[in-house]
Parts: structure tokens; C-alpha cells; sequence
């Protein structure tokens, strides 16, 4: 059999993607000194699943204060959806992830904290490709290390809200 130039090969895999949003919003912060820099899924989302398909995004936030329109937007473009914790987002990003170990061949961890190193060592060990996207200045190199995978998170995924200029009123009384 002669091999055809031609032929395209179907990729056929599912990836879930997880993010720390606490941990992902402080490496943004450090990388930028603004706190108002957040994440632009729709552009970084596309490039982390490149011709693979979403079987589904979590975004876990430490805290009751999550933006709604953040919400709305994961919900309403990737199915996606937040899950406030109680404390910090390892533990139950982590249950998660194993949960999902079964179901998806992917898994994209969005965090740079060297606590998952375990957690993607033990994926690993069931079959799980797993992938880091973070980014680079404020992430372990342990967990580089013990990925299959390091997605840079660059100034080219994430944009900074300009604060609204207070707009003063001018006095509609007229001059005499």
C-alpha cells in the first residue's frame, strides 16, 4: 500500500479543561501589577483545545464573589461552569479531575501550583494525558515536569479592564 500525501487524520479526542481561577487571576495579576487583567477564554480556550473537543470546562473559585457575567459567558460558549469553594480550589479540582478520569482523554489543568504535581502523576497512571496551562513566571517546574504538556498562558490571553472615568455632570442651569 502506497501512503497518500492527501490523507487527513480525525482527531477523536475529548478534553476537559479545569481551571484555579484563584491561582490562574494572582499569576495573571503578578505578570501584569493590574488587578482589573483577566483571562480571555475566547481566544484561549481555542488555542488549549487546538482540533480536540470540549467535553467540558470548570472553573473553580475560592470565594462567594464570582462575576456573573463571568458565569454567563463560560455557560453560554462552552457549557461551561463555576463552582465557588469553601476554601482553596486543589481539593475539589482534584476530585473532579478524577472524576473525570474515565470520561475524557485530556485533562487541562489552568494552574502553575505545584500542589497538583500528585494529582497529575496519579492521572497519568490511569491512562490520562494531562496538560498545564499556566503562567511561566509563577509556575513549579515540578509540575512542568510531570506533565505531558506546558501551554504558556501569554499577555496574548488575557485583557485589562480600563477602570470607568467618573463623568461629571454639568450643571444644566443656565448663567445670568
Amino acid at each position: 500500500m502506497s501512503q497518500d500525501a492527501g490523507v487527513n487524520v480525525v482527531i477523536n479526542q475529548s478534553v476537559a479543561i479545569l481551571v484555579d481561577g484563584n491561582n490562574i487571576e494572582r499569576s495573571i495579576h503578578s505578570a501584569t501589577n493590574k488587578p482589573n487583567t483577566m483571562l480571555n477564554f475566547d481566544t484561549l480556550v481555542p488555542k488549549l483545545l487546538g482540533n480536540r473537543g470540549l467535553n467540558r470546562l470548570v472553573y473553580f473559585r475560592e470565594g462567594r464573589q464570582i462575576s456573573s457575567k463571568l458565569r454567563e459567558r463560560l455557560h453560554s460558549n462552552y457549557h461551561g461552569s463555576v463552582r465557588p469553594c469553601h476554601k482553596s480550589a486543589d481539593i475539589p479540582l482534584s476530585i473532579k479531575a478524577t472524576q473525570l478520569a474515565s470520561k475524557v482523554d485530556t485533562i487541562i489543568i489552568m494552574s502553575g501550583d505545584s500542589d497538583y504535581v500528585e494529582l497529575v502523576s496519579h492521572l497519568k497512571s490511569e491512562g490520562v494525558r494531562v496538560e498545564i496551562a499556566a503562567v511561566p513566571s509563577t509556575t513549579s517546574k515540578l509540575l512542568i515536569d510531570e506533565a505531558d504538556y506546558f501551554h504558556e498562558i501569554t499577555q496574548e490571553d488575557w485583557f485589562t479592564l480600563e477602570p470607568k472615568k467618573s463623568v461629571q455632570k454639568k450643571s444644566s442651569r443656565s448663567r445670568t
